[in-house]
């Protein structure tokens, strides 16, 4: 390489020395000494070993390292670890409860929500932060901000609030059930 390229990569990428962290995942705090430029994504498998949340594209493309950040779905690729102290982080991991499933988790299992599973966690976790918004009414492409119960949210809202997902594989269908299962659960009287 030579000698006017290596100093052009030093001084675009100067070191920055690790910084003290202390993140709440899955209701947990955990201090972590890492450089202030570590993706949320890198934090929890690299560091921290929970390797739920996947690496797909790592462009915020695929939505597979999809992660709740307070309550609120968020492509954990996309956002710093250091950022995201003082915030409330749930990974797929972090959903089952007592050592049951989340509701959605097991829809996903019962409706064969999946194929390769690859995309599943980040599915999963869209999923659960879809009915967040719904009970929010907060609004999408489809209900343009009209107030939305759960028995009201049809296949088409369902698929409009997961695009930001993709399954490589196509098991879209098995996905819609399953989440339409959750939410004819979740409706009044359901």
């Amino acid at each position: 390489m030579p000698e006017d390229q290596a100093s052009l990569e030093a001084e675009a990428a100067p070191y920055v020395p690790p910084q003290k962290v202390t993140l709440r995942i899955n209701g947990a705090l955990h201090d972590l000494m890492i450089e202030p430029r570590v993706t949320l994504l890198d934090a929890l498998r690299e560091v921290l070993e929970l390797t739920g949340t996947k690496k797909g594209c790592d462009r915020g493309q695929c939505g597979a390292c999809t992660v709740l950040i307070d309550g609120e779905r968020v492509n954990s690729c996309l956002t710093l670890a250091i950022m995201q102290e003082g915030r409330d982080i749930v990974t797929v991991e972090g959903l089952a409860a007592h050592g049951h499933p989340h509701a959605m988790q097991q829809a996903f299992m019962d409706h064969d929500g999946f194929q390769c599973g690859y995309c599943t966690p980040g599915q999963v976790c869209s999923a659960v932060a879809l009915l967040g918004e719904v009970r929010r009414g907060d609004a999408s492409l489809h209900t343009r901000g009209e107030a939305l119960s759960m028995g009201e949210l049809s296949d088409d809202e369902i698929r409009e609030r997961m695009s930001g997902n993709i399954c490589r594989c196509g098991a879209y269908p098995n996905i819609v059930a399953a989440i339409r299962s959750v939410v004819e659960r979740a409706a009044p009287g359901g």
